[in-house]
């Protein structure tokens, strides 16, 4: 299976692969959006392998308990191409049932069309409540280090733009999108974009 490369010649998918939080790739212009790239830290937090994973929708890891409005709340996103961030009753291969914080996120190709959805899946501690759990305010803590301009450009990152798009919202130059990027990303602790939009999403940009 082919992936597009994003401006920096790295797919999405090697994007994910480096990731320490559990992630897939799904194909929103193949029936059921399905998985098409899944990395082993969310192989490690189901219990699932990979050849398990990949060809389903993400709604497979719901189960008896999984709350039906925040699973439309992610539908709804998906449908209205925006970042959405829940914390759902989901189950492991197992049937062991553990809080997910899930983010699903849109990413568009250079020239703004739907090519991809990102998810990205943190399981919560049981204590652990919405806004005021400890990653929010880490993530809030982390983009205040940020300048307004880098805060803005990460959010167009969140959004799923492009740097092509992202110059061309804000009235930037791509080589200062592209600079700014990588100073965002150096400043967050971080080498690639997939773990920039979680971060950027859960401190509510």
């Amino acid at each position: 299976m082919a992936y597009e490369l994003d401006e920096d010649g790295i797919s999405l998918r090697d994007s994910i692969v480096r990731s320490p939080i559990a992630s897939v790739v799904s194909d929103p212009r193949l029936p059921d959006n399905p998985i098409i790239a899944v990395n082993q830290a969310f192989c490690d937090l189901t219990g699932y392998s990979d050849d398990e994973i990949l060809g389903r929708n993400c709604r497979f890891l719901a189960g008896p308990a999984t709350e039906p409005w925040l699973t439309e709340r992610i539908r709804q996103g998906t449908r209205d191409r925006r970042a959405t961030l829940v914390e759902i009753l989901n189950y492991k291969r197992d049937g062991q049932p553990f809080r997910n914080a899930v983010l699903v996120a849109p990413v568009f190709t250079p020239d703004g069309e739907l090519e991809y959805f990102l998810g990205s899946q943190v399981e919560l501690e049981p204590d652990a409540v919405g806004p005021s759990s400890s990653r929010h305010h880490h993530a809030v803590e982390v983009v205040r280090t940020l300048s307004p301009r880098q805060r803005e450009i990460l959010q167009q990152i969140a959004a799923g733009h492009r740097s092509k798009q992202i110059a061309y919202n804000l009235s930037l130059s791509e080589k200062t999108v592209k600079m700014h990027r990588g100073l965002i990303l150096e400043k967050i602790g971080t080498h690639n974009v997939a773990d920039a939009i979680r971060l950027a999403v859960e401190a509510g940009l």
